[in-house]
């Protein structure tokens, strides 16, 4: 299994993939993607599992990725990973096909609780 996991903050990016090792999703390979137009170039050619995507990021955001992604009929699995959660912005990252987004600060059980229906 392989997790793309795309923010424009390496640190964030690192903070991420911390916690799904914590989650127990420590065998799985990890490719990271510094913006929303790399995460698109990557789905393409790493054929990531899941795509874990911050929202406001630079030269494409995680929306215009995942709009991206089902526009070319990617159906990658995509969830965000982002600082704002509020109702407007889960109903527009679930109109766009995402599967979940998790707010920031999370958890690894809220990884957990988010991914074990999708990694399995």
């Amino acid at each position: 299994m392989k997790i793309l996991v795309a923010d424009d903050s390496r640190v964030m990016r690192q903070i991420v993939i911390r916690t799904l090792r914590q989650a127990g999703y420590d065998d799985h390979d990890i490719v990271e993607a510094e913006d929303g137009r790399d995460a698109y170039d990557k789905v393409q050619s790493e054929s990531p599992d899941l795509v874990l995507s911050d929202w406001n990021m630079p030269n494409m955001s995680g929306l215009e990725c995942l709009q991206a992604l089902r526009g070319s009929g990617s159906t990658v699995p995509f969830g965000f990973v982002t600082s704002e959660g509020s109702a407007e912005m889960r109903e527009k990252a679930a109109d766009a096909g995402a599967l979940f987004l998790i707010a920031k600060p999370f958890t690894a059980d809220t990884f957990t609780e988010h991914l074990d229906g999708v990694l399995a």
